[in-house]
């Protein structure tokens, strides 16, 4: 598990935000949501990085399943994520003015988009991890990401149903949960059991005995 480069990047978003909080008490104008978008962004680069597992040929030589491992390390980033974000949202609360707390923007489409880059994130790295380009996985999945999100943010056709506004709260919270889902099911499919392969192969031998 990268937990360097993980925390490396949690740590440089989080310290992105709060000079940007320093910056804006000095000047009397609030955070917004784009900043703690903008600050989670190194988190999800380092994401990229987690999937790939050391030792790979050792651990192909025993008998588990493959997905296990890189399971393991989203499951272990989860938290670290999540508390990332967190701590994000407060610096920003800590911006606004105490009379405008009533009147804060929602935050459960921003939890939603960064749930969809980092399920994107892990379907990228998790193809990538399957090619020959297998040792670059984070380093090629860590720009697809960003590519994606450049697109959903800045392409006219796409942004209306993704970005808010034109789209809703509702509709952006749906629209990158979906494609959360949707990612995360690719992810599956690239982690899957590689030794079902190896167990039809020997089926088909015992069916065709050598003569």
């Amino acid at each position: 598990m990268p937990w360097v480069t993980l925390i490396s990047g949690c740590l440089a978003g989080l310290a992105f935000l709060a000079v940007m909080a320093h910056v804006a008490d000095t000047s009397r104008t609030p955070l917004t949501l784009s900043s703690v978008r903008l600050a989670f962004l190194p988190a999800v680069a380092a994401l990229a990085f987690v999937l790939r597992t050391p030792f790979r040929p050792l651990i192909q030589a025993v008998p588990v399943p493959a997905w296990l491992v890189p399971t393991g390390h989203i499951l272990l980033a989860a938290p670290v994520l999540a508390g990332t974000c967190w701590v994000q949202l407060r610096i920003m609360a800590g911006t606004l003015p105490p009379h405008t707390l009533s009147h804060a923007p929602a935050v459960y489409p921003l939890i939603a988009q960064l749930t969809g880059w980092c399920a994107v994130t892990v379907a990228a790295s998790a193809w990538v991890d399957r090619s020959r380009y297998a040792d670059l996985s984070g380093g090629i999945a860590a720009p697809v990401t960003f590519a994606a999100i450049a697109l959903a943010w800045y392409a006219p056709g796409i942004a209306r149903f993704l970005v808010q506004p034109p789209a809703t709260a509702r509709g952006v919270t749906f629209a990158w949960y979906a494609i959360g889902s949707v990612s995360i099911m690719l992810a599956c499919a690239a982690m899957r059991d590689q030794w079902h392969r190896y167990a039809r192969a020997l089926n088909r031998l015992s069916f065709h005995p050598a003569p």
